[in-house]
């Protein structure tokens, strides 16, 4: 499969993708566990179907050390007995927050709550901030069918 648009092909698009590059480095250096930043990225990424970020996170997570038990139980966290509660609130807030068109509430104040108690206001900011950038990222390529499968461990920074 062919992209249907190279970012780096227009000044608009190139631009746009720093900024969001920029962001992720904020994310990456923030308080939030990278781990938890690596469940947000691919949990999003699968419910948007997008497999270019799946494929890149999925791989990061595993070159980070992530083990391919976890990997392969993202998708079907609730019945998992390997993530912790903390991890379990990060899912759901992704969840919610990723499927906000679904939900006629949006995020419900249970799952805020829950993310609130695992999560202090710095590590809470991330956490929202990531559900957002990777689901920018996830419209981005699904829109222009960027294809998956090429991607290498750090290959984007």
């Amino acid at each position: 499969m062919d992209a249907r648009f190279d970012y780096y092909g227009t000044r608009v698009a190139a631009k746009y993708m720093k900024y969001l590059q920029s962001a992720g480095k904020v994310l990456s250096d923030s308080s939030l566990p990278v781990t938890t930043l690596h469940l947000v990225e691919i949990r999003a990424s699968q419910i948007n179907g997008c497999a270019v970020c799946t494929d890149m996170h999925t791989k990061d997570a595993a070159h980070a050390g992530e083990t391919s038990v976890r990997l392969n139980l993202i998708a079907t966290w609730r019945e998992a007995t390997v993530f912790t509660e903390t991890e379990r609130a990060a899912l759901e807030l992704t969840e919610q927050g990723t499927r906000v068109a679904d939900a006629a509430g949006g995020v419900s104040d249970e799952v805020w709550a829950g993310a609130a108690k695992h999560y202090d206001e710095e590590q809470l900011a991330a956490l929202v901030s990531a559900i957002a950038l990777i689901n920018a990222w996830n419209r981005m390529n699904a829109i222009t069918r960027q294809p998956a499968g090429e991607y290498q461990p750090g290959q984007w920074g």
